[in-house]
């Protein structure tokens, strides 16, 4: 058996947590090459925006964490979901791992006034989207069924 058959996760290939290091270096980049964005935000405001989107980020992600080592479950995508979870955050988001490290690239790009960062957010989350969101949907939905699809109908991808 290929371990392809084996695999009882969901078809994501790439760690998403990846992809906003990237956003974030290509923020810098774009900076870099381009030239930064004019900043509105100074001083003190700069960093409780920053710091606030960085806490929200860190909060989310701990709390989903959280949530899969009180179930026994790994928070890798591409690990089995032996059990469909819908409490806590999961009550209100249904990837909050993924909108957290979309706060934390966009709170660093204000933290470090490099504000190519905090535009590219949304292309990150896209591209979380296409690499991970679509197939683990499609897992869960292949695992569970109706209690999933209804999960999906009561509660929003991002917020």
């Amino acid at each position: 058996m290929s371990e392809e058959t084996k695999r009882d996760g969901a078809a994501v290939r790439i760690p998403p947590p990846i992809i906003p290091v990237v956003g974030l270096g290509a923020g810098f980049a774009l900076s870099w090459m381009v030239g930064p964005l004019p900043n509105p935000l100074l001083g003190a405001a700069r960093f409780a925006i920053a710091g606030i989107l960085l806490a929200a980020g860190l909060g989310l992600m701990a709390a989903a964490i959280g949530l899969f080592r009180s179930t026994g479950q790994d928070p890798a995508p591409w690990e089995s979901s032996p059990e469909l979870i819908a409490t806590g955050i999961y009550k209100f988001t249904r990837n909050p791992m993924y909108l957290g490290m979309g706060l934390m690239q966009g709170g660093l790009g204000i933290l470090f006034a490099e504000l190519w960062s905090l535009l590219l957010v949304p292309v990150t989350w896209s591209v979380i989207y296409l690499i991970a969101i679509r197939h683990e949907a499609a897992d869960l939905a292949e695992k569970f069924g109706e209690p999933y699809l209804d999960y999906k109908k009561q509660v929003r991808r991002w917020i």
